[in-house]
């Protein structure tokens, strides 16, 4: 079994390179490609998989991770699944309870940085300074209905704590908060999700 990943930017492989083994333990083997940005990712994404068709084992599996923003969840997510069936996979929505699958999309909700407000506990262990109640104050609450950019709210916790005064540096902030990450004590519903379908992945 191995995964490949495919993702928006760099932030989102530290994520990964941090969170994947705490999910599917450290026998599973992966590789995480980086795009330049989530337009960069949907308009490669066809021929990437068409690419991968041609030649990829029967026992890996494709894993899709796209933060969602502004548009409108199912849409997005169906606009991927016509991908990976044009490109001739069954992912996992199409395969309707069964394993016989190889590509799975996700999406982070709103983006990203939902997931670190999912585990304050990881912000607090990053940056000592953040309360770690922060969770239980209304704006943060519910990771993925943090409105006005995810990682905008980051910044702003993160300046406030006196951290990246100049500017969040999303990647050392992803990289560091991902090292402390509980996967199952996290709160977004997003990335429970994401969990979920990777835990069912590897276990075909």
């Amino acid at each position: 079994m191995h995964l490949e990943f495919l993702v928006e930017e760099t932030s989102a492989e530290a994520v990964l390179q941090n969170i994947v083994p705490k999910v599917v333990g450290q026998t599973i083997s992966f590789r995480i490609h980086p795009f330049q940005g989530k337009s960069d990712l949907l308009k490669k994404l066809p021929d990437r998989l068409r690419g991968y068709k041609n030649w990829i084992p029967k026992d890996w599996r494709i894993v899709v991770l796209i933060d969602r923003d502004n548009d409108e969840c199912k849409q997005l997510k169906t606009k991927m699944e016509l991908v990976a069936q044009r490109a001739g996979f069954k992912t996992k929505s199409m395969s309707f309870g069964s394993s016989n699958f190889q590509v799975l999309n996700r999406l982070a909700i709103e983006e990203l940085e939902a997931w670190f407000f999912g585990d304050i506990a990881a912000i607090h262990a990053a940056y000592p300074r953040i309360s770690i109640h922060l969770g239980s104050r209304a704006n943060y609450r519910d990771p993925d209905a943090i409105t006005g950019g995810t990682w905008e709210a980051l910044e702003r916790v993160l300046k406030r704590g006196k951290y990246f005064s100049g500017g969040l540096n999303k990647l050392a902030a992803a990289r560091t908060i991902s090292l402390h990450m509980n996967p199952e004590r996290n709160r977004s519903h997003s990335f429970q999700v994401f969990r979920r379908g990777l835990e069912e992945t590897v276990r075909k």
